[in-house]
């Protein structure tokens, strides 16, 4: 049974599932739909054409739908869309995207955001992303499947965050971060490979291996990058993960990546 608060506003037109409950003081927009489930505890704003899939849990303050903060936005219809089983805490913005971007901002299912994280206009994430406290993704930014965000870091725009990876604490990225990869610092450097994520999520040791085997090929071996990552992709052409880093490498982008410290 949905259960809506007295003090919250909801538009007559916005889809609200069933089993859903709105807290005191939320405001619900027009072109809003609130998946099964969903539970928005108190003073939530969600506004613009907005999908919030179901079994969201949002904490106070959160403002989610908003246009996005780019000058070259002018009023289109542009969507934000959330995935199953969110859990959005206090003070967490999520805009909309622009007709530059591709008009889509997206999260993934099993997204965690924790107080003040930031999303910008035009990010896709993918699934089981957790981004802990205060951290700050620019706009266009693309984060695969179970990157893990340390509190305070913060993404340039356009760049593009591999699967599995850990971002530290603090870290400012600029450049693109490979599948698997471990960034620390100001501005951020490649410091290895995020082993504790890698057993986290069932790798097995001979997984494990052949990436540190091909991160040693890449990054620390003589001559041309371009030829180094071309000689692990002939020597691994079978091995998904390595050929992972390889294609994420390879790939056309609009930031450099980021490298270990000299």
């Amino acid at each position: 049974m949905t259960n809506i608060h007295p003090s919250a506003i909801v538009h007559k037109d916005a889809q609200i599932g069933a089993n859903v409950k709105i807290g005191p003081y939320c405001i619900i927009g027009a072109k809003v739909s609130l998946g099964d489930d969903c539970e928005l505890m108190s003073h939530v704003v969600i506004d613009g054409n907005t999908t919030i899939g179901p079994r969201a849990k949002i904490f106070p303050f959160a403002c989610l739908g908003q246009q996005p903060q780019d000058l070259k936005y002018h009023g289109e219809d542009s969507r934000l869309e959330v995935g199953a089983d969110a859990m959005i805490r206090e003070y967490v913005t999520m805009n909309a995207g622009t007709e530059g971007g591709g008009m889509l901002t997206k999260i993934g299912d099993k997204f965690v955001g924790l107080s003040s994280v930031h999303i910008g206009h035009d990010c896709i994430l993918g699934d089981g992303i957790i981004i802990s406290s205060a951290t700050l993704l620019a706009g266009h930014c693309r984060i695969a499947d179970h990157v893990i965000f340390g509190g305070g870091s913060s993404i340039h725009q356009f760049a593009r965050v591999g699967r599995n990876a850990f971002i530290g604490g603090a870290t400012a990225v600029e450049g693109d971060v490979i599948p698997f990869g471990l960034v620390i610092g100001n501005r951020a450097t490649l410091v290895g490979l995020n082993l504790v994520g890698l057993k986290r999520h069932g790798f097995e040791r001979e997984r494990i291996f052949a990436l540190r085997a091909a991160y040693g090929q890449i990054f620390e071996g003589e001559g041309a990058l371009r030829d180094r990552v071309a000689a692990v992709a002939a020597s691994s052409a079978g091995n998904a993960d390595v050929m992972e880093v390889v294609n994420f490498i390879q790939a056309a982008s609009e930031r450099p990546l980021c490298m270990p410290a000299r």
